[in-house]
């Protein structure tokens, strides 16, 4: 099972993009709203969430969660307890922690970026507290997979494929939903 966390301010295609890939994928990806089913994004986009963070437990099997940016959206996520329980849990037990654009500034707080390489929106880098700055688009150091923001959302999304199935299973579904000729 995958959660996607959903809060207000949330950059909708952050979150939206890698929910689809996954999906595509064949993964039990699952949009979980903080505190309620309808979020309000970035920009006045209304997403209807899957479950809420009520029915959500650190002790859940879950291979992987995610965390959309967004300025506000971010500190939504970093301001609820649970999905701070989720984070915590999942890097304790070698889970996958995604977050782009904005939100691996939650990692960087919380230290798990400690000795890490990672990425974020470019003017939010002094916040990945303890990690090494790459110059990529995305990054996957160990469990920790962080992107810079929303336009690389489907190279995020892949990356994520990838992390679960394999570089041959992400560049199948990369074939299926990329223009052919177009370089990504």
């Amino acid at each position: 099972m995958i959660y996607i966390f959903l809060a207000d301010g949330c950059e909708e295609i952050e979150a939206l993009t890698p929910c689809d890939l996954l999906r595509r994928a064949g993964h039990k990806a699952l949009l979980v709203g903080v505190n309620k089913r309808e979020i309000i994004g970035a920009h006045g986009i209304h997403i209807s969430a899957d479950i809420t963070t009520a029915d959500v437990s650190a002790n859940d099997d879950v291979s992987m969660i995610v965390l959309p940016g967004g300025v506000e959206g971010t500190e939504n996520l970093k301001n609820d307890k649970t999905v701070c329980n989720m984070i915590s849990a999942c890097q304790k037990n070698g889970k996958y922690i995604a977050a782009i654009c904005a939100a691996p500034t939650i990692l960087g707080e919380m230290g798990i970026l400690n000795g890490k390489t990672a990425v974020c929106y470019p003017s939010l880098e002094n916040k990945l507290i303890g990690a090494q700055i790459s110059a990529k688009n995305v990054v996957c150091d160990d469990n920790i997979i962080t992107g810079k923001g929303m336009g690389v959302s489907i190279e995020f999304g892949l990356m994520l494929v990838s992390v679960l199935d394999g570089d041959e299973a992400s560049e199948q579904l990369k074939g299926k939903v990329i223009a052919s000729g177009t370089t990504y």
